[in-house]
């Protein structure tokens, strides 16, 4: 049984950042929205953590790490990780971090067996993608019963 509590994924992209939040049972995750990504990385962070969900309803937050196929760090991993040292600053909620390695193109998939072409769905393939990472998480505390994923500190501690 997964703890109580509503959780946030949050998909970093370049161009967009879409989000996923689960119910208070951890049974569902649902698409949230799609936030169109700023140059400025903070005022990004800022328009996520305004949308709407108040702290205290959140257990946690994940952030999707994308590496490459072989488990090592991008450009787009710092760029995430960037992204999430910034909410972890600006919120109390545990921030983690989520191994997203096919995320995106499992949501590609998805968005294919029900007829979208990537280009109709470009603002819900982040969604998809921020659901992928929610369902991911679910299904790692379900069969370890531990929670998933790597705070910022043991994050830095295993690849540093």
């Amino acid at each position: 049984m997964l703890r109580p509590g509503r959780r946030l994924s949050i998909d970093v992209g370049q161009a967009r950042i879409g989000l996923a939040i689960s119910d208070i049972h951890a049974i569902l995750a649902s698409p949230l929205t799609t936030i169109s990504r700023s140059d400025d990385l903070e005022n990004s962070v800022e328009e996520v953590l305004n949308t709407g969900l108040a702290e205290g309803e959140l257990l946690e937050i994940y952030i999707g790490i994308p590496l490459n196929l072989k488990g090592a760090s991008t450009l787009s991993t710092q760029d995430a990780l960037s992204f999430a040292e910034i909410v972890a600053a600006k919120t109390k909620v545990e921030v983690l971090l989520i191994d997203e390695r096919l995320t995106t193109s499992l949501a590609n998939q998805q968005l294919k067996q029900i007829g979208k072409s990537q280009r109709d769905a470009r603002s819900t393939i982040d969604q998809m993608a921020a659901v992928a990472i929610l369902e991911y998480a679910f299904q790692v505390e379900s069969n370890t019963g531990k929670r998933p994923g790597f705070t910022l500190e043991e994050w830095r501690l295993a690849n540093d």
